[in-house]
């Protein structure tokens, strides 16, 4: 049982004032907004890439904070293999649910494309003119064409990629390359896309290359603190909403350690909005961020918890628990830092030994370069 004390209903009352946007929203510049699309071959020979993507997706986002701090962020995933396969092109939409997108990449896996071309022309057509890019001047939109093999030009009534380049040019979208291994027919074509797109040709090795992982002395705290962050969070909604949360939230306490760090570092660095996962659907980052009334959730779309406690002592349940994240969450930043400060000591120390032909590394790098 949870005792609401007057204490409690003025500490409620402190929270909700300090997180109040709405006094001064309309002052306050618009955002700069960053969109960006990974086209990605999962045929049978990019499996190893395709596990390092896993992996780094949450470290790739986090270069985009640490660019652009204030930014909007949505990604998308296409995922492409050739005709006879189990699919053709499989998309996830652009979406600021970057915990949805890092579900469906981990369930993403290398099969099929038994002869060299893939269809990659359908697939970089998705990307261009399927996805719902955001219109308007402060949108970066940038694409990543990532595979091995050149495209069916032998495809009938398939628009090419010459055509569908020019295309994205016109939506100014910024087509990047990246090619794993060495095949010959794929590299005039990939750089071709490049240079046409206004974007980079990257050349890596077939396996994703080496992904360096660098243990600092802050990463347990780290992780245990992220677990407390965790508990924060309060599905609401109908019950598919409240499964939905749940799944993301299963799904970032399955992944690695290095991996749930890399992902605590992304959100401890957003500054546009702090939540613990995106995509919607806890109440407490709601009512801090949508101003959410508690008392305005029907009562079927309450968690039990809530559902438990009589509604006078609802609202203050909310603010504690809003309390308490916004204090892990200040630890959080600090640790994030302290650790960003030694990996950038140690990268130091082995500059000269770092590879930089890995995927995780020449996208970043590429991320920082258009970003800025």
């Amino acid at each position: 049982m949870i005792h609401t004390t007057s204490r409690a209903l003025l500490t409620a009352a402190a929270i909700l004032t300090l997180t109040d946007q709405s006094a001064f929203a309309s002052t306050q510049p618009a955002h700069e907004r960053v969109e960006v699309a990974f086209v990605l071959d999962t045929t049978g020979s990019m499996a190893d890439l395709i596990d390092v993507a896993k992996r780094k997706i949450w470290s790739i986002a986090s270069t985009i904070v640490d660019s652009n701090p204030d930014a909007d962020i949505s990604m998308a995933l296409v995922a492409y293999r050739d005709r006879g396969d189990e699919y053709v092109v499989k998309t996830t939409p652009l979406s600021e649910d970057l915990q949805g997108l890092y579900g469906k990449l981990v369930k993403l896996e290398a099969d099929g494309g038994d002869d060299t071309p893939e269809s990659v022309n359908e697939a970089l057509d998705k990307a261009v003119t399927g996805l719902q890019w955001t219109s308007g001047d402060h949108v970066t939109r940038i694409i990543f064409l990532v595979g091995d093999a050149p495209p069916h030009m032998d495809y009938q009534q398939e628009r090419k990629y010459p055509a569908i380049v020019k295309d994205a040019i016109r939506r100014d979208i910024i087509v990047n390359t990246v090619q794993a291994g060495d095949m010959t027919e794929t590299t005039p074509v990939w750089k071709e896309i490049a240079q046409f797109g206004h974007g980079r040709y990257i050349a890596i090795p077939q396996s994703g290359g080496e992904v360096v992982v660098i243990v600092s002395p802050y990463d347990d705290d780290i992780v245990d603190l992220q677990i407390q962050l965790d508990r924060t969070v309060v599905p609401y909604g109908n019950a598919a909403q409240q499964d939905e949360v749940g799944r993301k939230m299963a799904e970032k306490s399955a992944s690695a350690p290095a991996v749930q760090i890399e992902n605590s570092k992304y959100y401890a660095k957003r500054k546009a909005t702090k939540e613990v996962i995106t995509g919607g659907g806890d109440l407490i980052s709601d009512a801090r961020n949508k101003q959410l009334d508690v008392d305005g959730v029907a009562e079927s779309e309450l968690p039990d918890d809530l559902k438990a406690l009589p509604k006078p002592e609802r609202k203050a349940w909310v603010a504690e628990k809003l309390g308490t994240r916004m204090k892990l969450e200040t630890h959080m930043s600090e640790l994030i830092a302290k650790r960003d400060a030694y990996v950038l000591e140690q990268r130091s120390q082995t500059a000269d030994k770092t590879p930089a032909d890995s995927f995780d590394a020449a996208v970043e790098d590429t991320l920082r370069s258009q970003l800025n």
